[in-house]
Parts: structure tokens; C-alpha cells; sequence
């Protein structure tokens, strides 16, 4: 079971989510309200680490989700093992 996992960066001032790049991501604008990140790709990534944590909250509840399902299949019928 493979899955995308996506999230979303948003502009600090205005939480748009079209943005202009340079070749390396060194420089970022928002074609929305023009706001410059001169710290580039990096920079924004920092002002959206809580979109960050979301996914990664998603990915990890997810993981322990598809961990369970597995032992669940593969202990199944063996009646001395209980998962909790």
C-alpha cells in the first residue's frame, strides 16, 4: 500500500499558493501578493513547518495503522498473542 503524502506551502502574508522560483530555488515570490523570500525554497519551508508537521503527524498515524493491520493478518488465529 503506497500512498502520496502532500502538503501544501503557503505564503506567510497572504496564504497563497502560487509561487514564483528561480532556477536553483534561491529566491521565491508570491505571484499573489509579491511578497519576496529572499531566503528562497528554504525560507518558505520554514515559515510552513506546521504544514510540514502535519504531514509528517499523517504519515507516522498511518504507518502504525498499516503495522497493526499487518501483525493483526499475520497473527491471526493464535490464541496465546494479543496486540494492544
Amino acid at each position: 500500500m503506497e500512498k502520496h503524502y502532500e502538503g501544501k506551502l503557503r505564503c506567510i502574508t497572504c496564504a497563497g499558493e502560487d509561487f514564483e522560483f528561480n532556477e536553483d530555488k534561491s529566491y521565491v515570490k508570491c505571484t499573489t501578493c509579491g511578497r519576496e523570500y529572499l531566503g528562497g525554497y528554504d525560507e518558505l519551508l520554514q515559515y510552513n513547518q506546521d504544514a510540514q508537521d502535519e504531514v509528517m503527524n499523517r504519515m507516522k498515524k498511518d504507518a502504525e495503522e498499516m503495522v497493526r493491520s499487518e501483525f493483526e493478518k499475520a497473527f491471526k488465529g493464535l490464541k496465546n498473542i494479543t496486540l494492544k
